[in-house]
């Protein structure tokens, strides 16, 4: 098992990896707002792990063991993230309070949180509860409330 700061690592290399095509420690420490000399050594842990090879001036590189388990941490973040912003969290909230929560959420809730917005997002057209909960978060009121229906009848 991994610590969360190297889980977090794994997935900044798969992100950038996927972003350039290669993750060097400059980049890696300026995603994971770190310094270099940080990244150096985590790097070289995850490599005794068997989870990146490290080559100095090389940049690293994911192993299939790493890659694993970066594309499942990914995977959480995303999901978390897509849901925290149906429920009109800011973006930039989002991401890091998902990068948060992909650590410490049971893989149960993860996967009905991925359920629930996979329904969300395949529904036809924009839901209209959506919506409401949107015009909710304005107002502080319900849009189908009592006080709306009898005001509007």
């Amino acid at each position: 098992m991994l610590s969360r700061k190297a889980e977090d690592y794994l997935e900044a290399i798969l992100n950038i990896t996927e972003t350039n095509g290669y993750a060097k420690i400059k980049h890696i420490a300026e995603t994971l707002d770190v310094t270099p000399p940080s990244v150096i050594e985590m790097v070289k842990k995850l490599d005794k792990k068997g989870c990146v090879t490290y080559k100095k001036y090389g940049g690293v590189t994911l192993t299939e063991k790493g890659r694993g388990i970066a594309r499942v941490v990914k995977d959480r973040h995303d999901t978390l993230k897509a849901f925290l912003e149906i429920i009109t969290v800011p973006e930039k909230i989002a991401d890091k309070d998902a990068c948060t929560m992909e650590h410490e959420l049971h893989s149960v809730t993860v996967k009905q949180i991925k359920n629930l917005v996979n329904f969300v997002k395949t529904s036809p057209g924009h839901p209209q509860w959506l919506g409401h909960f949107e015009e909710f978060c304005e107002t502080g009121e319900h849009p189908c409330g009592e006080e709306r229906r009898s005001k509007s009848e």
